[in-house]
């Protein structure tokens, strides 16, 4: 089983959701992120994602925008995520880590030598946001050929007629988006939280996970009750982003790991 697959099903025998947590490689800078990064574990996070910096994250607000731009301004690129990565699982070989982001900084590095390296870092899934299912020879496949998940979005405006198409070569889990926007932009209502997640579990076995606009103990509390998973990201990058020093980042976005993992923790 790999990572996903084993992390999930312990979480379910236990009888809880898996905190999900995102922060972007790099930001506020390498050292700062690879502390948080190798924090997380023991602040509770059980499913890792790792942005990968892009200059055009059409699918994220300003928030994780920001954060993409200050890692790119401090030498931050694909070469450098993946060694990340090397440096998270050389004391950590238990979490699930996915790296997530857009198709062009992959394509531009090379699909081949990308997922040869990722594989060896110790990646276990890929989150890429603007490549669709027509396109799955290019990535999804080929990944899923070298041991790593590759992780579909679905969506509000995603319809019964489109969801087989796009669950089809999913692995690892579902990510559903429960607001139609961008990251960090409002949140939806426990009704039509419980609705996505009652309709996608008719098409698919994998575990779900619900994300944007998730931003509060409180919030991850409810939602944990509902999906297998809850996404948090925005939340943790404004905390990087207020920061006034290295030593508060770390400490803020750990710190609210803590606060968010005790509520999934204790939701059912």
């Amino acid at each position: 089983m790999s990572r996903l697959e084993t992390r999930f099903a312990a979480l379910k025998a236990e009888g809880r959701a898996a905190l999900v947590t995102y922060t972007t490689a790099g930001d506020p800078d390498y050292a700062t992120a690879l502390a948080i990064l190798k924090g997380l574990p023991a602040a509770g996070a059980d499913v890792i994602e790792l942005g990968m910096p892009f200059t055009d994250p059409m699918a994220d607000g300003p928030a994780i925008q920001a954060a993409a731009l200050r890692a790119l301004q401090g030498g931050q690129n694909l070469a450098k995520t993946l060694e990340m990565v090397r440096d998270f699982r050389r004391g950590e070989g238990e979490t699930p880590l996915v790296l997530m982001g857009y198709y062009n900084p992959i394509h531009r590095y090379g699909v081949e030598r990308f997922l040869a390296e990722a594989a060896e870092a110790g990646v276990d899934g890929l989150i890429v946001v603007d490549l669709p299912p027509e396109h799955d020879a290019e990535l999804a496949l080929p990944a899923q050929a070298a041991g790593i998940d590759f992780i579909r979005l679905t969506t509000p405006t995603t319809d019964d007629a489109r969801l087989p198409r796009v669950l089809n070569t999913s692995s690892g889990f579902v990510y559903y988006v429960s607001v139609a926007g961008v990251t960090g932009a409002g949140s939806a209502t426990t009704e039509h939280v419980e609705a996505a997640v009652a309709r996608l579990r008719r098409f698919t076995d994998l575990p779900l996970a619900v994300g944007f606009g998730i931003r509060t103990p409180e919030q991850a509390r409810v939602i944990a009750r509902i999906a297998d998973g809850v996404v948090v990201g925005s939340a943790f990058v404004d905390q990087i982003a207020k920061a006034e020093s290295s030593g508060a980042a770390i400490d803020g976005v750990l710190g609210l790991c803590k606060q968010l993992s005790d509520s999934v923790r204790t939701a059912r």
